[in-house]
């Protein structure tokens, strides 16, 4: 069913936010024709201009302006890219449920800023799990309110949903609750049944899902949110251009929910935040082309994942078992001594001697919930797949 009638996205917006009378420019209106109203240099960029003096001393200036109109601020709303957000994910209804932002880190600090009183409410999260959640509330003196993820069985890495309704219905503090699909770091993507109770458990907070490894999910395993988007107004998703389409130089993340939600968003935002570059790139990379290209790599990268890396890791000595149901562009292993126990000292020895001393940067994880002696590694081109896991056999096979 759907979520209850009574979710009421004012309830958890902030009141200040509520009033909040948003930054307007003439551009959120009209974007075309002579523009004389934002104080832009119309000559274009200087570093493009054309200076020359007549016999007089008199200067004059010309520019060859590029077609990026770079002497221009971009449009406010990147419009142009969210309608092409819509080709990516075509169940989202329109624009106006599409949010830009400055990486999915930008979305995550403004999904705190304008739902979260400080010193009074909190979020809750689900570790292991990206741990900016944590850093952004802590910014933000915003309280986390911890439900770790099931990290034993058959049901490993995904959420105890009870425990995690329990704690959200029964604390009206808790304004967000921030789920990581496919996880970082467990590479796991959670079960759809799990986030629909979630959705529909009378939780009158936020359920914001985190999406930035969706692209390299199996199909049997499952699919994007973002098709919840039409069916709950409790939900929002976060995507990114920095995984899958391999854009992480742009600083492009992708909020999908409410009309109403995203727009609470756009007037907390900075006027002007995302760059004509970045929007340009944007909007290219979410061509029809670019979509098939993005797709293409990541089925390859996928494939490096499961034919290549996964196998080789699973020979190596010390590797106890690839942990999680590998839905992401990484791969996470855990390392056992010799009685079989999980080793944080093999893993850290394994990490710190590839960072400094073979070139090879890796990511240590062994202090996270049920992440003991484990390292993760992104699936790299197969060249780096092969120095990885040659420099981690030799290094292993010294190990006592």
């Amino acid at each position: 069913m759907p979520a209850p009638s009574s979710f009421d996205i004012k309830r958890i917006i902030r009141p200040n936010i509520l009033k909040l009378e948003p930054y307007r420019c003439a551009r959120d209106d009209y974007n075309e024709g002579i523009l004389l109203d934002a104080n832009e240099n119309s000559y274009g960029p200087a570093h493009q201009a054309s200076i020359t003096q007549d016999l007089n001393g008199a200067s004059s200036i010309s520019v060859q302006i590029d077609g990026q109109q770079l002497h221009r601020y971009p449009d406010p709303m990147g419009r142009r890219v969210k309608q092409r957000v819509l080709q990516l994910r075509p169940s989202v209804p329109s624009m106006d449920n599409v949010f830009l932002g400055v990486g999915s880190d930008e979305i995550i600090d403004l999904l705190v800023r304008i739902t979260c009183q400080p010193g009074r409410d909190a979020i809750l999260v689900t570790p292991p799990t990206y741990g900016m959640y944590k850093v952004v509330a802590a910014i933000n003196d915003v309280g986390v309110v911890k439900v770790p993820l099931v990290v034993e069985g058959e049901r490993t890495f995904q959420l105890d949903v009870d425990a995690v309704i329990e704690r959200a219905t029964s604390d009206d503090a808790i304004k967000l609750v921030w789920l990581c699909s496919p996880g970082n770091p467990t590479g796991t993507h959670l079960d759809e049944a799990d986030v629909r109770r979630l959705l529909e458990s009378g939780y009158r907070g936020l359920v914001v899902i985190d999406e930035a490894y969706v692209d390299f999910v199996r199909p049997e395993r499952g699919e994007s949110f973002a098709k919840l988007v039409a069916e709950y107004p409790n939900v929002f998703v976060m995507q990114t251009m920095s995984k899958s389409f391999g854009l992480a130089g742009i600083r492009m993340g992708i909020g999908l929910g409410s009309a109403e939600l995203v727009q609470f968003l756009n007037n907390a935002k900075a006027p002007y935040s995302l760059s004509t570059l970045a929007l340009d790139v944007a909007h290219d990379a979410l061509s029809d082309q670019g979509i098939g290209n993005m797709r293409q790599v990541a089925a390859s990268l996928c494939a490096q994942r499961d034919e290549f890396l996964i196998p080789q890791l699973r020979a190596l000595p010390h590797v106890g078992e690839i942990v999680g149901s590998n839905d992401a562009n990484f791969v996470m292993c855990r390392f056992v001594d010799g009685s079989g126990r999980a080793s944080n000292e093999i893993a850290k020895r394994l990490y710190t001697e590839m960072a400094e001393n073979r070139g090879l940067v890796v990511r240590y994880r062994g202090g996270d919930h049920g992440c003991e002696g484990c390292l993760r590694i992104t699936v790299g081109t197969p060249d780096e797949n092969r120095a990885v896991i040659d420099t981690m056999r030799a290094l292993l096979n010294a190990e006592p």
